[in-house]
């Protein structure tokens, strides 16, 4: 068993055992402490650490969307050794931003936590190749080396790649990659993972030692697994389950996603604020990286024909079964049975929505175009 396989089903019965010790201890009122002007005090737990990825959010508190709502918002960073999921299970946060497949794996393993909130309607991850390795689409990583992260973020890549009928033990060289493009610029790698609004703009970000000048677009091939039809829904809004069944934290939950629907609204049409914002926040990546995040990251968003956070039921579906029977290079599959109901719901988004909307605001963003953006040497 690989390092990441273990490290992922680790952090699984993690989340197992602290939801059976939580049981029948939960705080299920709703109610958070207030701070001394009235807000009450909500934690958001993130999946990384802050960046234009969560721009949505640090702009609803910047902009004071959460306070206009009664909340005051507290964001906390993630990292490598931080399962949002399970941060919220314990009952450490009052919500969580997760990628689905993995949040619904938490969930089998006893996780009591459930999707209000479908933020991406797109993946952004990509599978990138330098041009010269002739990797035109998933059936030519036959032969190659291919790298991939681990920790539940490879089933798109297996999925892709069990499509067009290359047996991922055997038909390919797996790599464990790190969350860099350091192997795959010095060639060790022939095709790497990459989301769009981070490692590819990373290699953009960079010289390309043959030219002296920035490496562009024609450098490279990119395989998009939403153009494959294997695409996984990534960020999403998870709230507590057994919370849900009390009012108050219900009326909390449509409070909370309002801001922050509104906040990746404002970011939609202001990504240069938001910029500054998302930097402002405490980034450690520069000025022009954060610009081409929070516009690579709209794309994902934009436009949302349903209202932004509904849960496409096709999408969903199309999830769980890349989840449930896609096997990586050891056989294992992310789901072993579908979720039950309560493992998603649009109730409490739609009456977000139906709040913004009232007060005239584009939920849909059908006229998005994104913008154009210009990376400097190393994101500054």
């Amino acid at each position: 068993m690989s390092k990441s396989t273990k490290r992922f089903r680790a952090c699984l019965a993690l989340t197992a055992l602290v939801a059976a010790a939580l049981t029948g201890c939960s705080t299920t009122d709703g109610g958070s402490a207030t701070t001394a002007d009235g807000l009450t005090k909500v934690r958001l737990q993130l999946q990384w650490f802050k960046q234009g990825q969560f721009a949505g959010y640090l702009a609803a508190v910047d902009q004071g969307f959460y306070k206009e709502q009664g909340l005051s918002v507290e964001i906390l960073d993630g990292g490598t050794d931080i399962v949002p999921q399970t941060v919220l299970a314990q009952g450490q946060a009052d919500y969580a931003i997760a990628w689905v497949p993995k949040a619904l794996a938490s969930r089998e393993a006893g996780a009591g936590i459930t999707d209000v909130a479908q933020i991406f309607q797109r993946s952004g991850t990509k599978q990138v190749s330098f041009k010269s390795e002739n990797i035109a689409g998933p059936a030519a990583l036959r032969g190659k080396t291919v790298g991939n992260w681990g920790y539940g973020n490879e089933f798109e890549l297996f999925a892709g790649m069990t499509k067009a009928g290359i047996d991922p033990a055997r038909d390919v060289k797996l790599v464990q990659q790190q969350f860099d493009m350091n192997a795959f610029l010095a060639k060790d790698i022939a095709a790497a993972q990459a989301m769009s609004y981070n490692e590819y703009a990373q290699l953009l970000e960079t010289k390309n030692p043959a030219t002296g000048k920035l490496y562009t677009a024609d450098d490279f091939a990119t395989i998009d697994w939403n153009d494959e039809g294997v695409a996984m829904l990534q960020d999403a809004i998870w709230a507590n389950t057994e919370k849900l069944t009390d009012a108050k934290y219900q009326e909390q939950t449509v409070k909370f996603l309002a801001a922050s629907l509104k906040g990746w609204i404002f970011c939609r049409d202001n990504v240069d604020k938001c910029r500054d914002i998302t930097v402002a926040a405490g980034s450690t990546l520069g000025a022009s990286h954060q610009q081409w995040q929070i516009n690579e990251v709209n794309k994902l968003i934009w436009p949302s024909p349903a209202g932004i956070g509904m849960v496409d039921a096709a999408a969903w579906a199309r999830t769980v079964r890349i989840a449930k029977d896609t096997k990586n290079q050891e056989g294992a599959t992310v789901l072993a049975k579908d979720p039950d109901a309560s493992a998603y719901t649009n109730d409490y988004v739609t009456k977000a929505l139906d709040t913004l909307k009232a007060a005239g605001v584009d939920v849909t963003g059908a006229g998005f175009a994104p913008r154009q953006v210009t990376l400097a040497e190393g994101g500054k």
